[in-house]
């Protein structure tokens, strides 16, 4: 409270003081007529009041009007006034001295709330940008009071929402902010400004009906200002809810979908093997007096079919582990050299007599991989080309350095991919239109594939043109070790 008091009489003091130098200056070094000194007072009246407003220079206006009086209007020493037409002269000063003073004054306050309606636009589009941060609605609840206390730099702000019937707070606990005021803000459906208290409530409403309410304390906001906040909460909170409602629609959509592609997998890839183990054993137990080499037939087709019952439901098993994040990389660095061997050598039973071409580049550098992990992912590529194309063609596999990733490419002369499936194939369970029926498989490889590279911080993609083949590429990080 001093230092007001302090200032105040500072500003006071330092008006009479610029008074005095100018009588000073006219009346003992360079006298001149009164009209010139009488437009210096206005001047310096105009001066004080912009700089320190209407109370200081009214103040100076009248120690100015009998500065003027006593040195300048004759006769000169007294506050008397021998001609009339001085005395129109020093009210005509006065008035024009007020009247400047108040018009200077006015000025500067229309000023100073253009800028704080400045800065409240600019606080409000950065509290707006906040709000867009967050697609969750609780998340966004309880953030709104906590943003605007920092961005208004009030002391406590407190959101009421009716239909939860619930209060989101930031700050101290202020008794005014309690819940029943917030109700009653609602129910009359217009902002409450106290400043007295130093309070401010604002309805928070989307369209005519509001649904909630805002109380602030410690700073007055204007109404301008606390109109827009509660609309920005209103459309923040609704865009949230929009946000939610969308996610849950599209995960339904996308859970209804992976349910129809894994019914139709179960329904044809799985119900394949087990259909020619029923029929092997079936045939087994009613013809019990089958020849020896029929009895060693059915029973490679059961084991087979078996192994592949068991790989299709693995397969499966490690898409949902994959996608839960329930595995963990033990990443050491490794030549990809190794890695195209070791799934040549898993594979070379599946693979046959076929061709495979493998152009590396010299002098590669290590990758940091999981060698299992990386090998599997060259398996389903590899598989992926031998279903793909026809067996006397040969399938290539190559590798180079690209920046920090190894590209490793595996290109087959198949009948290729449209542009349209193109970014459908690394989805679960997709099988290629023309394909889906012809070539054994679950749609599962190269989803899996993808999930192992992206786990590894690397990329997979697929260039093909139909009638001339694929060429499968995943980049893995180079390790920058010694």
């Amino acid at each position: 409270m001093q230092e007001p008091v302090l200032a105040r009489v500072f500003r006071f003091a330092a008006a009479l003081v610029v008074v005095f130098l100018i009588v000073f200056f006219y009346h003992k070094i360079l006298p001149v007529n009164s009209t010139t000194v009488a437009l210096t007072l206005v001047l310096a009246v105009l001066a004080v009041s912009t700089a320190w407003g209407i109370a200081v220079a009214v103040f100076m206006s009248v120690v100015a009007m009998l500065a003027f009086n006593f040195y300048f209007l004759p006769p000169v020493g007294t506050l008397t006034i021998a001609d009339p037409q001085n005395w129109v002269a020093l009210f005509v000063f006065l008035a024009v001295s007020v009247m400047a003073s108040q018009l200077a004054s006015r000025a500067r306050r229309r000023t100073a709330e253009a800028s704080s309606r400045r800065r409240e636009v600019e606080k409000l589009y950065a509290f707006s940008q906040v709000l867009l941060e967050t697609g969750n609605v609780i998340e966004l609840l309880n953030r709104i009071p906590s943003r605007i206390v920092d961005s208004f730099e009030v002391g406590a702000a407190a959101l009421y929402l009716d239909g939860k019937q619930k209060v989101y707070r930031s700050g101290p606990a202020i008794p005014q902010l309690d819940l029943e005021r917030l109700k009653a803000v609602v129910a009359r459906e217009e902002p409450v400004i106290d400043e007295a208290a130093s309070l401010s409530f604002v309805p928070v409403r989307l369209g005519l009906r509001p649904f909630g309410s805002l109380g602030i304390s410690g700073a007055v906001l204007s109404r301008q200002t606390l109109e827009a906040l509660g609309n920005l909460i209103a459309v923040a909170v609704e865009r949230a809810r929009a946000v939610e409602q969308l996610g849950q629609a599209e995960a339904a959509r996308e859970g209804e979908r992976l349910r129809t592609a894994l019914l139709d997998s179960v329904t044809h890839d799985l119900r394949t093997p087990l259909t020619s183990i029923k029929a092997s054993v079936t045939t087994l137990l009613s013809n019990p007096a089958l020849k020896d080499e029929q009895r060693k037939e059915l029973l490679t087709v059961i084991n087979e079919e078996s192994d592949r019952l068991n790989r299709l439901v693995g397969e499966a098993g490690e898409m949902a582990q994959l996608d839960a994040g329930e595995f963990e990389l033990r990443l050491e660095p490794q030549h990809i050299e190794d890695v195209i061997a070791a799934a040549l050598a898993q594979c070379k039973t599946v693979l046959g007599n076929r061709e495979i071409l493998v152009n590396l580049l010299p002098d590669l550098p290590r990758v940091r991989v999981d060698l299992p992990r990386a090998k599997e992912v060259m398996v389903h590529l590899l598989e992926n080309a031998n279903q793909y194309s026809p067996a006397d063609q040969p399938i290539t596999i190559s590798a180079e350095s690209t920046g920090d990733f190894v590209a490793t490419s595996v290109a087959d002369r198949g009948s290729g991919i449209g542009v349209p499936e193109q970014n459908l194939v690394f989805e679960k369970f997709y099988r290629g239109r023309d394909q889906r029926y012809t070539v054994q498989g679950t749609g599962m490889g190269l989803p899996i594939a993808k999930a192992i590279v992206e786990a590894h911080g690397g990329t997979i993609g697929v260039t093909s043109q139909l009638g001339h083949g694929s060429v499968f590429t995943f980049n893995l990080p180079i390790y920058r070790g010694r």
